[in-house]
């Protein structure tokens, strides 16, 4: 009696370790999603049980099981390394590459773009309006945010490098300026260490100053040597640089998109018609190719040019000539 008995009570046993293997092994396999990709957000301080909740909450139809899931991550060794983030979801993602997928902190990379040729208040105005960033330089001077990147200039522009930046969610907007600060100081100190010899410049500051020049005269890449070249031959004689970008960023907000005579020869800091030399700072953020420009401008004996009407040049090496292309081009335009 009493061996019939044991032998009904291992067989219960058996039959019910079975079926709770069974039951766990479809959830290893089951799908978590199904229908399309999800995203979930995972917070300081989340735990497992309330990621799960949360994911319940959110695609009410998968129906995940806390204990199965507390059972994967303890077995597997992943239920407390569980990384802070924004996690896209594939369909057809298992239990285990969800917890693999957060350990791993396989997070969504957001990402935002600086042009070449933006001013500061344009970099601040994307930084302002993308919702995946921590918003902490409003309100603060553009002084008070060189001084949170640990930048000892008064002026912000041109200190930042054009390019992509990729981010997580909640990433400060000081650490993207930071990166971009950090980057540019790479980039021109690099640049200046192989610039050529002769330059009428003094610092990499200035070499700054007029590839943020050059880049905002041409968006023709290969006219960008030539450009430098007009301009660093200027520098040479102490002739004028007398370049309209300059005079524009010196008007602020009072451009509208015309240049009139009074703004000519209005005096400020910028209206290298009225200044001699390179204006105080940059007017916008050169790329690498602009830099590399003013350090290595194009040789010959060019000191004017002209805008064509088709976004390149015409270059002039004296007065009489660019006096003749303005008004070929007069013509043409007219």
């Amino acid at each position: 009696m009493i061996v019939r008995l044991f032998a009904v009570l291992t067989l219960a046993v058996t039959l019910l370790f079975a079926g709770v293997w069974l039951e766990y092994s479809r959830f290893l396999e089951r799908p978590m999603i199904t229908e399309k990709p999800v995203i979930l957000e995972v917070v300081k301080g989340s735990s497992l049980n309330s990621i799960i909740k949360r994911l319940n909450y959110q695609v009410p139809k998968i129906a995940l099981d806390y204990i199965w899931f507390r059972i994967l991550a303890r077995s597997e060794g992943l239920g407390t390394h569980l990384q802070v983030g924004e996690y896209k979801l594939a369909v057809g993602l298992t239990p285990l590459a969800f917890l693999q997928q957060l350990s791993e902190g396989k997070v969504i990379k957001r990402s935002l773009t600086f042009p070449e040729g933006w001013t500061f208040k344009q970099i601040r105005q994307v930084l302002a309006e993308n919702e995946y960033l921590v918003h902490s330089i409003k309100g603060l001077t553009d002084l008070d945010v060189l001084k949170k990147i640990g930048s000892q200039r008064t002026h912000p522009e041109g200190l930042f490098f054009p390019d992509t930046y990729q981010f997580t969610k909640n990433t400060n907007d000081i650490a993207i300026l930071k990166r971009a600060y950090q980057k540019m100081q790479t980039v021109l100190q690099t640049q200046w260490q192989q610039k050529e010899q002769g330059l009428p410049l003094k610092t990499p500051y200035e070499a700054l100053i007029l590839a943020s020049i050059v880049e905002k005269e041409t968006g023709v890449a290969s006219e960008r040597p030539a450009i430098a070249g007009v301009f660093t031959r200027r520098l040479k004689i102490g002739m004028r640089l007398q370049t309209d970008p300059t005079v524009i960023y010196g008007m602020g907000e009072r451009y509208k998109g015309n240049i009139q005579r009074k703004d000519l020869s209005a005096l400020t800091a910028y209206n290298t018609y009225r200044i001699n030399g390179l204006p105080p700072t940059p007017i916008a953020m050169p790329g690498k190719e602009a830099i590399y420009a003013a350090l290595h401008p194009a040789q010959g004996n060019s000191l004017y040019f002209v805008a064509n009407g088709d976004g390149s040049h015409i270059f002039s090496a004296t007065l009489r000539q660019h006096n003749n292309a303005v008004n070929q081009y007069q013509r043409k335009r007219r």
